[in-house]
């Protein structure tokens, strides 16, 4: 079975740091592009942040300098750093998994949910 499980999430303070995993089964996570989505309430999914195949990561700009997209291959795994976040970061995070040429191998996980909040 493929499957992607998302972890981390909780309710932190702003300012404060969680990092997210995404972790990969069936497949082996390093031959897809991946990439953190999220979603508030009321608010359209949006990219957060992507990491491809060889390695080449992207961000959103409004987490650059607060977020960083990681592999470890060994793990099968994806993580997402999150430091000094704010109330706005608050969403339901998701992974997703896509083969760069054979599109329709797209994968999605569970979501996680970050509340950001005093």
């Amino acid at each position: 079975q493929l499957q992607l499980v998302e972890s981390g999430g909780g309710l932190v303070q702003p300012g404060g740091s969680l990092r997210l995993s995404c972790a990969a089964s069936g497949f082996p996570l390093d031959d897809y592009a991946i990439g953190w989505f999220r979603q508030a309430p009321g608010a359209e999914r949006e990219g957060v942040s992507r990491i491809n195949s060889g390695g080449r990561t992207m961000y959103a700009d409004s987490v650059k300098g607060r977020f960083t997209i990681s592999r470890n291959n060994a793990k099968n795994t994806v993580y997402l750093q999150m430091n000094s976040l704010k109330p706005e970061d608050t969403a339901v995070y998701y992974c997703n998994a896509q083969h760069p040429v054979y599109g329709s191998r797209n994968y999605w996980g569970q979501g996680t949910q970050v509340t950001v909040s005093s």
